[in-house]
Parts: structure tokens; sequence; C-alpha cells
């Protein structure tokens, strides 16, 4: 088995229900609900949204505040107008704006935003790297 792989993520939440609403509006269907946790299926993996009290019991670590914001969450899409129409409705479902979506210095198109948490996500057009009709990404070799 492939070691270097994700098969889950799980962004700590300050209130379920409102990260379920953001996300909602962004047109992420919900997988799994159970009363304290959500799942996303994702292209090969997913998403759970966690309390953060919660998380940090299930880590190990009760009574700890969890920080966010060291690490960013990226979705490629394969234009500049596509990344443009989901940062829009990242905006309107009550993102904070961190940069808008420019034209950046590797050749491609990106900005960042925050959802109601402080999770980072960058929307990216990476002209070096094609996505695949189901939007998933495999890295081009170098040889």
């Amino acid at each position: 088995m492939n070691n270097q792989r994700v098969t889950l993520i799980t962004l700590g939440v300050s209130d379920l229900d409102r990260s379920k609403d953001f996300y909602g509006a962004l047109g992420w269907t919900i997988a799994e609900e159970q009363p304290s946790v959500i799942f996303y299926q994702l292209n090969g993996l997913a998403l759970g949204l966690f309390p953060f009290d919660a998380l940090a019991e299930d880590q190990g670590r009760a009574g700890e505040k969890l920080g966010v914001g060291g690490s960013t969450l990226a979705i490629n899409f394969p234009t500049e107008a596509e990344v443009d129409e989901a940062f829009a409705r990242a905006l309107a479902a009550g993102a904070t704006l961190l940069k808008s979506p420019e034209k950046v210095f590797w050749g491609g198109y990106s900005g960042y935003y925050a959802d109601p948490d402080g999770h980072v996500w960058e929307l990216a057009m990476n002209p070096f790297w094609p996505l695949k009709e189901d939007g998933s990404l495999t890295l081009p070799t170098t040889e």
C-alpha cells in the first residue's frame, strides 16, 4: 500500500451549523452527518468538520485551544474564470478575503480566502498542472 497519501482531512470548527451552512453555500454535499461531525466526500479523500473542543479531546489534548491558518487547502480549476466564480461564491457565503485572485509570478492565477473559522483556502489555475475530467490532479512527472 502507498504510504504517501491522505485519506481524511479534519478541520476544527467553532460552530458546526455555521460551517455546514458555509460549505453548503459553496455547493458541497454532505456524505455523512452525525451530531458532532460532518463529512464531505472529495476526490479520493474525505473532509471532516469537527468542533474544536471535541477535536482537541480526540487528539488527547482536552482543553487546549487549537490554532488555524498555518496551512492552506487548495482547489485548482482549469480556467481563471472558474477561479473567479468559485471565489465570488465563497465571499458571498461569508468567507474572509485574504488576497483577491490575480496573475502570479509562477505563471498561474490564484487568490486566498479564509472560511468562518480561519481555515485558509487557495483557489488557483495552474497552467502547468492539467486537471482530469473529474477535477483531480496528478502532478506531471519530470524525467
